[in-house]
Order: structure tokens, then sequence, then C-alpha cells
């Protein structure tokens, strides 16, 4: 147990699961970190490093990678870094218990159309509930460098009980009330990250990105204020900031995805590589569905599915989205 009474489970090992782990263990006398793969559990114990998802940077001894969901079940705080459309399974799977849950994983369950904290409140309604979202590359935050986000919680009393294990040298957590908007930024943007790669592969310029990123912006905060999200929160770190982070640069995989597409390879291709997820391309279709049963517009959001779906190719989005009907900026 560590100074606070308080043992951490980081469930998922990929490479966001894996650098959470190792900035959380910081300070700790141990943090348990639950792996699919035996291999990357063995890697973990006995090589200190993940080279499967997080390969280059070793990891504290203090990080003890683990199968045994029993083990998980008696954290006080559990992380669930799975892909978003695996949250369900990971939480039917996972024994009772009353760790509070910090949800890391960024999307829109493609059947229901629940978003993730949702699918936990329906399955375990009684676990305290918080999400944390923003601005980070694992990468980054694996070497320590210096990170921002938002830990948005269901009341300030939880805040301030998690606070002390997630707030590390380098790893700064901002409050938030908002779950739902700290939440729908994470999966936005997701969507709109692909935008902006196809806009990067297709070579459509720097102006074509920034006007992608601003009305992609209005798009999520369209979406956001209809789901009940505050502006104010898709204004901040986990909405507009991880927006940005994940518009401009290759080491974001949506971002990847995108340009890839932009540069004439198929989704099909481009998404066969499981050892990498690109969130965004399991969240546009739900995003679209959902946004049109609610009367949003979301064009940017149209143009990537239909990219996703090799049913319209990048001339001809582009053809539609710059001869829309003119109207306010406002819109």
């Amino acid at each position: 147990m560590n100074d606070t009474g308080r043992k951490i489970g980081v469930i998922g090992a990929g490479a966001w699961g894996t650098a959470l782990a190792q900035v959380l263990s910081e300070g700790e006398p141990q943090l348990l970190l639950w792996a699919r793969e035996p291999e990357t559990v063995a890697q973990i114990n006995g090589d200190r490093e993940n080279r499967s998802f997080l390969p280059g940077y070793p990891l504290r001894e203090t990080i003890v990678a683990t199968q045994d969901w029993d083990a998980m079940a008696a954290c006080d705080v559990l992380l669930l870094v799975t892909p978003a459309q695996h949250l369900r399974s990971t939480l039917q799977t996972l024994p009772q218990s009353d760790s509070t849950l910090i949800l890391c994983c960024k999307g829109i369950e493609a059947e229901s159309r629940m978003l993730m904290s949702e699918v936990a409140a329906e399955l375990r309604p009684d676990n305290p509930l918080a999400v944390l979202s923003g601005p980070t590359f694992a990468h980054e935050v694996a070497q320590g460098l210096p990170t921002a986000l938002t830990l948005a919680c269901e009341s300030e009393e939880l805040w301030h009980r998690l606070n002390p294990l997630i707030a590390k040298t380098g790893f700064r957590p901002y409050f938030s009330a908002d779950v739902i908007g700290a939440e729908i930024g994470g999966a936005v943007k997701n969507v709109l990250a692909i935008g902006c790669g196809v806009v990067d592969g297709a070579g459509l310029g720097q102006n074509a990105r920034a006007s992608l990123i601003s009305r992609g912006f209005a798009e999520m905060l369209r979406y956001g204020e209809a789901r009940g999200a505050r502006a104010e929160t898709l204004s901040g770190l986990c909405g507009l900031g991880d927006l940005v982070l994940t518009c401009s640069s290759t080491s974001s995989r949506n971002f990847s995805l995108g340009r890839g597409l932009g540069e004439g390879q198929s989704a099909e291709s481009l998404l066969s590589d499981r050892a990498t997820v690109a969130e965004g391309a399991s969240t546009a279709p739900v995003l679209q569905q959902d946004a049109k049963a609610r009367g949003i517009d979301m064009p940017i959001v149209e143009a990537v599915c239909a990219l996703l779906a090799g049913t319209a190719d990048v001339q001809s989005v582009v053809t539609r989205l710059m001869t829309r009907p003119l109207v306010s900026e406002r819109r």
C-alpha cells in the first residue's frame, strides 16, 4: 500500500496504459498493470520494458504486470485503458469490487451509442467514477515530459481523494465536474484528427488544416452541448487542447491513419495492424449516426466516414465541404 492508503491498478498495457503506469508509479511501492498478452507480462516483469507497445522506455521496478483479475479488483483505484469497444467486456470480466474507476479510453460504444461513463454506470452503478483525458502522447508521458490534462470527477470530494494519486512530477491534472464533456472532447477529436491527417497526406496545405481544426471544433461544440457537455469543458485541455495535439503530429495514430487515406491507401490496409488502435475509425460511424439521430450537422465527421468506408475520394469530399451553402461562422 502507498502512503495514501490506496493501491493503484492499470487495466490495459498498450502504449498509453504502460505510460500511465510509469508516471503513476512514481513514489509508489507497487502498481499493478494488467496485460492481455502473456509475452507482455513477461517482458515487463523480466526485462522492465514493454517492447510490444512502448519500446525503448525502461519501466520502474515497482510496476508489476499481471493477468490476475482478482488482484486487479482488489485495487482501490483502477484506471481502465482498454480500447473503447472493449470496455463493456472488460467490466463484465472484472470481479465486482468497490474500486474507484478512472476511464482513460476515448470513444462511443458502437452498438449502444453510449459514452464510456454511461457504459460504466450501467454495469457498475455503485463504483465512484472519473474520466482522465487531455493532450497526451504516450511516449512523452513515459519520458516524464510536462503534461497537463483533465480529471473529471462526479464530485469535488472524489477529486480531492484522487488528486494525490494522479498528480506527479510533470503530470498535472485539472479538476472538472463535467464528466460528459471530458468524454465527448476525447471521442470527437479522434475523428477530426483523421480528417487533419487526410489534409496532410493529400497535400492540401496548412490553411486547410487550420480551417478543419476550427470548423471541426465547432462540430464538437454542437454535438457536445446537445449531449449535455459544457462549452468551457470542450474549450479546455480535454477538448480543444487534445484536438490541437492530435491534429498536428504523426505521433497520433488517428492522424497517421488519415494521412495514409490522404495518400491514397485504403482504410482496410491501414487498419490491419492490430498492434495499434486508431479509436477514431470505430468512433466515426457511431458519431455520425448519433449526430443524425439528434439533428446535429457534422459535415466534417460525415466526410471522414465516407473516406473510411471508401464511398468517396479526397477530392470529392473536399469539393462537397467547400461548396456547402454559405452560413454564419457562429453556426
